[in-house]
């Protein structure tokens, strides 16, 4: 069942979910708040698997650059390493994306912090939620509508409902290859993934919401009328969707999930 988010942004939404979606970004986050609160480069390392001393100061200096962590003394490089307010509000945004995965999409293999780093990868990328907030406002849609009302270019399109497809946010709902396309359940109930990930930024914006430009409300509950709108829903029922700062979310429902096959040949392995 969908739910409507307020009024969005796609821009900032998608802006703060790159700041989020970076490999390795949700295991140090964790790492920090649950053996710290401050942690150096070599404990943090110690405490990740697989993740090098020279990558952990890497990720680590880039996430300090985002706002995630702080450092005490920068000039000093055995100091530790703290979250920052604005990771330690992380909570509701980290909350609804495991949540969300785990209904919609979640691998049986991947732990928490994987399937919120799996739903980063699946949410972040440009385009992604201009696009979902169309579908969700005008039904089903073919190639050129969706061309022509999100702005985005041309030759663009044909990548991002292809990635989009095979995250399992979108579907196409006819025989030929430009659609129409379609949101899956899964795209379908991304309302409250949305909501928190606004209200997060808003909550670290000096200008606060009132000043952030605002896109107009969409709900995330396609219409479904008339011969398109039956033949959309037969559409979604073949087509199956793809298979405190960590507490843990309810326990879901058994839901259709992505095979791990299709999330591995979508998200490369993670070196590790």
């Amino acid at each position: 069942m969908s739910a409507q988010p307020p009024t969005v942004d796609p821009q900032l939404v998608e802006a703060a979910l790159r700041r989020l979606a970076p490999n390795w970004t949700t295991d140090i986050v964790r790492a920090i708040a649950k053996y710290g609160p401050t942690l150096q480069v070599r404990e943090v390392a110690g405490y990740v698997p697989a993740l090098s001393e020279s990558y952990a100061s890497k990720r680590l200096s880039a996430m300090r650059q985002d706002g995630l962590v702080v450092r005490d003394d920068a000039f000093d490089k055995r100091a530790p390493y703290r979250l920052s307010e604005q990771a330690l509000t992380l909570g509701p945004v980290y909350r609804s994306l495991a949540q969300w995965s785990s209904e919609h999409i979640s691998p049986t293999m991947l732990g928490r912090p994987g399937r919120i780093e799996d739903a980063l990868q699946r949410l972040q990328p440009l385009e992604t939620t201009r696009i979902v907030q169309l579908l969700a406002e005008g039904g089903s849609m073919h190639f050129s509508r969706i061309a022509a009302e999100s702005g985005v270019y041309r030759q663009l399109i044909t990548p991002r409902l292809a990635r989009l497809q095979a995250d399992g946010l979108v579907v196409s709902t006819g025989s030929r290859h430009n659609g129409p396309y379609a949101l899956t359940e899964a795209g379908q109930a991304l309302g409250p993934v949305y909501a928190a990930v606004q209200q997060w930024h808003d909550r670290h914006t000096a200008n606060g919401p009132a000043h952030a430009p605002a896109a107009k409300v969409r709900s995330l509950t396609a219409p479904a009328e008339g011969v398109q709108g039956a033949r959309t829903a037969a559409a979604l029922r073949r087509s199956p969707v793809p298979p405190s700062l960590f507490s843990h979310a309810p326990q879901p429902q058994p839901q259709p999930q992505v095979p791990y096959a299709v999330t591995a040949a979508s998200h490369p392995a993670r070196g590790r």
